[in-house]
């Protein structure tokens, strides 16, 4: 099995700022994109933030300049640097891995179960 646990999450204050992390963990042979996306009440689901296995990124128009996504491929971890937060960014937040299981013969996309990231004061 393949698993992606999400933590860091909580209350922050506007202005504040929080880091998340997700951990893949499991019968993982190859992990390429890992990003992060984020649901609002009511609303879609939308994309904070990709990386691939080579470090390059992209970001959603809302959070560029705030959020800094990372990686570090040998511990299979993910992370979202939030500066800046606003009320607007509350919303919980899902990490995703697309990635080949030991003995698999292709990739497949992986969720998180998600995490609440609340911007209030």
């Amino acid at each position: 099995q393949v698993q992606l646990v999400e933590s860091g999450g909580g209350l922050v204050q506007p202005g504040g700022s929080l880091r998340l992390s997700c951990a893949a963990s499991g019968s993982i042979a190859v992990i390429d994109f890992m990003a992060w996306y984020r649901q609002a009440p009511g609303k879609e689901r939308e994309l904070v933030a990709t990386i691939t296995a080579g470090g390059a990124t992209v970001y959603g128009d809302s959070v560029k300049g705030r959020f800094t996504i990372s990686r570090d491929n040998a511990k299979k971890m993910v992370y979202l640097q939030m500066n800046s937060l606003n009320p607007e960014d509350t919303a919980v937040y899902y990490c995703n891995a697309n990635l080949r299981r030991l003995f698999g013969a292709s990739y497949n996309d992986y969720w998180g179960k998600g995490i609440l990231v609340t911007v209030s004061s």
